[in-house]
């Protein structure tokens, strides 16, 4: 009988591994779909808010700006914003428009007052920071489901609240980052934090979200996204002020022939 049972151990070894990855794998998916899913609806929105920049010394500038979101319910397209800068004086009016893709490159625009002309952000470009914080052009645009694989790491504590640890890995072009380590809290799939890691597997940044508040009884909006980068010593935070949801912005507003009329 024992001789059986080990016979039976050794068999039935070899693919609880396999499953185990195939698991980790699938759960990881449905857990990112799950928070994708709780998120579909909200129409379109609009933003205003405060980018802070601070250098490593600690010293500050400050930036201030709207974003206009447009949701595209086909999951083979990705959504549109727009982000327009009202101060500085010196940066007034510009613009950047994003139309989000899933495995080809974003198309985004720069509309840029002082020169009057619309200038194509390339591929190669999507990486460099945007406008000096320590986003990237990369992180400005949408984060659809279907531009990663996932892969679940664990369960942790992240603060006060129990996640879900997710790794994403890219699978369009050009991206910056070899994987982004996802924290979703398990209570409402909100990011809490994602670890970002440059191509040599080093940590380079980390994005903290912070202040959720609930609009229209059902989707979450952080108030406050701190982005550290570890290479540079800067810390770059957006501070919401107003989330105005279903505003009737449409595709027109979206468009690229429009961004010289941006207001």
């Amino acid at each position: 009988m024992r001789i059986l049972l080990l016979l039976l151990l050794a068999l039935t070894s070899a693919p609880l591994s396999v499953s185990g990855a195939e698991d980790s794998q699938a759960r990881g998916e449905a857990i990112a779909r799950e928070a994708d899913l709780r998120d579909r609806g909200f129409g379109d929105n609009r933003t205003v808010l405060t980018m802070i920049l601070q250098d490593r010394k600690g010293r500050t500038r400050e930036r201030r700006l709207r974003i206009d979101t447009l949701e595209v319910p086909d999951e083979t397209r990705g959504d549109k914003s727009l982000v327009v800068f009202e101060t500085p004086r010196d940066m007034k009016g510009t613009a950047l428009l994003s139309h989000a893709q899933i495995l080809e490159d974003d198309d985004q625009w720069l509309f840029l007052p002082a020169l009057k002309r619309v200038k194509r952000i390339s591929s190669a470009n999507k990486t460099s920071s945007f406008f000096g914080s320590e986003f990237a052009y990369e992180d400005i645009t949408g984060q659809e489901l279907g531009k990663y694989a996932y892969k679940w790491l664990s369960d942790d504590v992240c603060g006060e609240l129990d996640c879900y640890v997710v790794e994403r890995l890219p699978l369009f072009r050009n991206s910056g980052y070899s994987r982004l380590v996802t924290w979703y809290d398990t209570a409402e799939y909100r990011v809490q934090r994602i670890d970002y890691y440059d191509h040599k597997e080093t940590l380079l940044k980390t994005l903290t979200l912070s202040g959720y508040r609930q609009y229209l009884g059902r989707f979450w909006r952080a108030q406050t996204y701190t982005m550290e980068n570890f290479r540079t010593g800067k810390t770059t935070r957006l501070i919401y002020d107003v989330y105005k949801f279903q505003t009737g912005l449409t595709e027109e507003h979206f468009r690229k022939g429009n961004l010289r009329r941006v207001e």
